[in-house]
């Protein structure tokens, strides 16, 4: 099995390197330092598995892993960190990242490479018992953020409906935005009509209650 390694840390690379080398199933093919190492050494080396680290300088992980699985669709990549953040763990899959360990037993490396490697999905068992919960919450979230699209609520529109759920007058918000007083009245009254309702206390409502803080 061909490997790429990908860490800041020069010491872990090496110690990876020489850890995986060890049993004779493994060659490290490049070794890299950042996310851009990573998406250059992948487009020149083609590994069976890149074994990369998170949080990186310049561009990390993650940012190179979406890059390179852009660019090569079957890439098999397995995310090695001492971080388990929830937005990470949801992007990696997302991204269509293979794997996602914690640095803490070296021993699990070598198996998850060869999962990784017959195309099997490997997260470490701190982090499978997370996800359902993690999904289920970015889709939540999802579904509180309202479509004013949907109601043909332009830019414009959405400006002066937030401008009235933070109370200010027509006048006020006519020289907020530069515009008179007669057309930002009906501004409020063409987005009262698409939303059907009947005022500007309810616009305001409205608005709060399908706006993210």
């Amino acid at each position: 099995m061909k490997i790429v390694i990908v860490d800041d840390d020069i010491l872990v690379s090496s110690a990876l390197k020489t850890i995986l080398e060890a049993g004779g199933e493994v060659e490290v093919t490049g070794t890299g330092q950042d996310g851009k190492d990573a998406v250059r050494l992948y487009d020149e080396l083609l590994p069976d598995v890149l074994l990369m680290d998170i949080r990186m300088k310049d561009m990390n992980g993650l940012d190179a892993a979406e890059q390179i699985l852009k660019m090569h669709t079957d890439a098999k990549i397995l995310l090695l960190t001492t971080f388990s953040d929830d937005e990470y763990i949801v992007k990696a899959l997302k991204y269509g990242v293979k794997g996602y360990l914690i640095k803490q037993d070296y021993g699990s490396i070598l198996p998850a490479l060869q999962a990784v490697q017959m195309n099997q999905t490997v997260f470490g068992t701190a982090i499978m018992s997370r996800i359902p919960g993690l999904l289920q919450k970015e889709q939540k979230e999802k579904e509180q953020t309202f479509d004013w699209n949907s109601y043909g609520i332009g830019e414009r529109e959405l400006e002066i409906t937030a401008l009235v759920a933070e109370g200010l007058s027509n006048k006020e918000i006519s020289e907020k935005v530069c515009l008179s007083e007669g057309t930002v009245r009906n501004y409020i009254s063409n987005v009262l009509e698409k939303l059907e309702l009947r005022d500007r206390t309810q616009l305001a409502v409205y608005y709060l209650q399908r706006s993210r803080k």
